[in-house]
């Protein structure tokens, strides 16, 4: 059964791309962390994930049920990752970052990866560009 999303939760943005940040992050440090750290070293409000290469010590993906899949590592790879950064009212950033991965045998996994349970293996290197949203008319 599809659930109809209510006309409120439907939000249309307009605005234009901005600068692009090339990085590398280093070992042990958290994805997701890292994302925003990284955005924040940048100045970008807003952000979207557009590329990325590396692999996690072990990943940890959210579940509909809000509990945490667990997947082994060493080594887990991503497999793709994408997702966005966008500002809170009191200036902090948020990233939510969503991928799919794969263990040391082959097995893949996907769904949301969750703040502070993703430790980067060796490095890992991630591609951002800056969103910058349109004036909204009063």
């Amino acid at each position: 059964m599809v659930e109809d999303i209510p006309v409120s939760r439907i939000v249309v943005e307009s605005g234009s791309m901005g600068r692009v940040a090339y990085a590398r992050m280093a070992p042990n440090e958290d994805l997701v962390q890292g994302v925003e750290k990284l955005c924040l070293a940048e100045g970008f409000k807003n952000a979207f994930v557009r590329g990325a290469l590396g692999s996690l010590v072990d990943a940890c993906l959210g579940t509909l049920d809000g509990q945490c899949q667990h997947v082994v590592g060493p080594a887990v790879e991503i497999v793709s990752l994408a997702g966005e950064v966008r500002s809170n009212d009191d200036g902090s950033l948020c990233a939510s970052l969503s991928g799919v991965v794969a263990d040391t045998q082959g097995n893949v996994y996907g769904g949301p990866f969750v703040a502070g349970s993703n430790p980067i293996c060796m490095t890992f290197e991630v591609t951002l560009e800056e969103w910058l949203p349109g004036q909204t008319a009063n």
